[in-house]
């Protein structure tokens, strides 16, 4: 098991699936977005991930259609091309991003390969230069058993439908549940004890 420290700390246990968010710079109010007093980690995490699906402060470039279909297509290129993991499950919010993986490689390379590529091209797009794209720190949380990989697959292929975007999941374009008509539903990665 690997530990780092920035911000927060980071635990990795090798092999293991991991349960990644990072959101765009700028998303959280600068005198810092409190979450209320006694919520476990878990509880704060969902508290500020509703506050963002809000996308009530700061950018939410990922609404673009050409900025989301950069992370889509960086999130497989890193499974496919790079092999840097097993991709599980993903969602592409406004503001922020969800994935379920298993890493190949360190989780800090597989994150600077992806947020590095994915900012330096969303950039060029919206004809940003000399400015943070994401926020420097990401939120990880290694996944200990069979339901609790479930539950965070439910919870990130159903954010879409929390925030109040679309009525079912895979009507949702920017996530791994979305069926486009008559096509069948890409399957990119299962559990990965077999389930």
């Amino acid at each position: 098991m690997s530990l780092y420290r920035r911000r927060l700390p980071h635990w990795r246990p090798e092999g293991r699936p991991l349960f990644l968010t990072w959101r765009l710079h700028g998303t959280l109010p600068p005198n810092r977005y409190l979450t209320p007093e006694g919520l476990t980690s878990g509880q704060a995490f969902v508290c500020i991930d509703l506050y963002l699906d809000r996308a009530g402060y700061g950018p939410a470039w990922l609404r673009r259609d050409d900025v989301a279909q950069i992370v889509a297509d960086s999130l497989h290129f890193g499974q496919e091309n790079l092999g840097h993991y097993h991709l599980h499950a993903w969602v592409v919010m406004a503001n922020h991003v969800h994935v379920l993986l298993t890493p190949l490689v360190s989780p800090s390379q597989l994150q600077k390969s992806l947020k590095g590529f994915t900012a330096r091209a969303a950039n060029q797009i919206l004809g940003r230069t000399g400015e943070p794209f994401w926020q420097r720190e990401s939120y990880d949380h290694w996944v200990r058993n069979e339901d609790e990989f479930r539950r965070i697959v439910g919870y990130i292929e159903k954010n879409p439908v929390r925030a109040g975007i679309v009525p079912r999941a895979e009507d949702y374009r920017w996530s791994s549940t979305h069926k486009p008509a008559g096509e069948p539903a890409r399957k990119p990665g299962g559990s990965p004890h077999g389930a």
